[in-house]
């Protein structure tokens, strides 16, 4: 009984198989990003390109998730942020500190400079940027 299923069950197996298509080559996708009027490759039999269209102001552009994002303080590179510590310590003129001759002069040229610096971001931001 077992060997007349199993005889039933490797010809409706048989019959199926001949049913089914032929594989077809196996066909790999890319997605590729194109800038302005460039053209996108053509598909081939083996490989199918998928482009994504993007404006020509955009080619140089880093991609959003790499661009600076957060405040202007997070923003600020490490080599500024480092400048500031090339003055921990010093003393006496135009150093602003307490110790030592004219050393409060050098607290009011530090004022002026961070004020230029904001005042210079500031107009950055306003400013729209080039297309």
């Amino acid at each position: 009984m077992t060997r007349l299923i199993s005889l039933a069950a490797a010809a409706a197996m048989a019959g199926g198989l001949a049913a089914l298509p032929a594989p077809a080559a196996a066909q790999s996708t890319s997605e590729i990003t194109v800038f302005g009027s460039d053209p996108c490759p053509r598909s081939t039999d083996t490989q199918i390109y998928v482009c994504n269209r993007r404006p020509e102001s955009e080619r140089y552009r880093l991609p959003k998730n790499q661009q600076l994002q957060g405040t202007r303080q997070q923003k600020e590179s490490w080599a500024n942020k480092a400048q500031a510590l090339t003055s921990v310590g010093q003393v006496g003129t135009g150093s602003c500190s307490a110790v030592g001759p004219g050393g409060r002069e050098g607290c009011l040229i530090k004022e002026i400079q961070q004020a230029k610096q904001a005042a210079k971001e500031d107009q950055q931001s306003q400013t729209p940027p080039e297309r």
